[in-house]
């Protein structure tokens, strides 16, 4: 399924080059093209495309305006900016406010066509983890293995992606096979939802602590281990992006376990050889997916 576009862009010449190297990629339609923000959202918000490409400083409405506008209207599509500005506040200003990429003027065809693709493969992404949350409704009526024969599945599971993520290794690699082995458990009780990380660092406690207050004091150990472990995966991600930006790994796992701009932000520390910076996770998306996915690879 190819993606649809909407380009919103004061210059005509802009406009045009875009819309060329869009569909000369392959990646999909533009669907319609607009001078200016306020012209922009209102065709936006009635073609509602998968991906817009907006200028950051337009006459009428500037581009951060225009996203911000379009996102409390209930637009929830991806958005890649387009500016010669070079101003640092500005740019983070306009990530703040949700998009994706940010493509510099003048429009260079090697950086617009590189950003693309990695807008499509994170839409793809996205679109998997939405099909894995659908079929789990489906679930009750698949025979899965049972007892010592599940448990072993999905420990089986667990270990190969931990071993994909680098972090087989790590202290809190045990505690993420816990977790993964109890939620698979619990799977049965209908339209549950994901619980919350306390009560699942207290069901990983509980395991071998007896006491309230051993489980509250080891459940506190656990959610530093799991932490510096979902840290070392996106410390691993990042090196594999600065040496192979292509590598199937990288490309997998990096956008479905991690925000792509948090994956962005620790490569360039790393590029840089700033201090270490242990970088911003989402520990509940994070084991989020991994439940997910190891739901979908069970039934497999």
């Amino acid at each position: 399924m190819s993606l649809s576009f909407i380009i919103v862009d004061d210059d005509i010449v802009s406009r045009r080059m875009l819309k060329h190297i869009i569909e000369d990629c392959g990646l999909g339609d533009v669907i319609g093209a607009a001078g200016g923000g306020i012209e922009g959202a209102r065709m936006i918000l009635e073609a509602k495309p998968d991906v817009v490409l907006i200028d950051l400083l337009m006459p009428d409405q500037d581009g951060i305006e225009t996203i911000s506008q379009l996102k409390k209207q209930g637009f929830n599509g991806k958005f890649i900016m387009i500016s010669q500005v070079e101003n640092k506040e500005m740019v983070g200003l306009a990530y703040q406010n949700g998009i994706e990429f940010y493509i510099h003027k003048p429009i260079n065809r090697v950086e617009v066509e590189a950003v693309l693709f990695k807008v499509s493969e994170r839409w793809k992404y996205e679109r998997y983890i939405i099909e894995i949350k659908q079929s789990l409704a489906k679930m009750e009526g698949i025979e899965l293995p049972s007892g010592r024969e599940e448990r072993s599945s999905v420990r089986d599971i667990v270990k190969q992606i931990l071993m994909d993520l680098g972090i087989i290794g790590e202290s809190g690699s045990k505690d993420i096979i816990s977790m993964m082995e109890i939620l698979v458990e619990r799977r049965s009780q209908a339209n549950q939802d994901f619980p919350p990380l306390k009560e699942l660092y207290e069901a990983v406690a509980r395991t071998y602590k007896q006491s309230k207050n051993e489980i509250e004091k080891e459940s506190k150990t656990i959610e530093q281990r799991i932490r510096r472990t979902v840290i070392a995966a996106l410390t691993n991600l990042a090196s594999i992006g600065l040496t192979d930006y292509s590598n199937p790994k990288f490309e997998y796992y990096a956008p479905l376990y991690f925000d792509f701009q948090d994956v962005r932000m620790k490569m360039k520390g790393m590029d840089e050889e700033v201090s270490p910076d242990k970088g911003r996770v989402n520990i509940k998306k994070f084991l989020h997916v991994f439940y997910l996915e190891t739901l979908e690879k069970m039934k497999q």
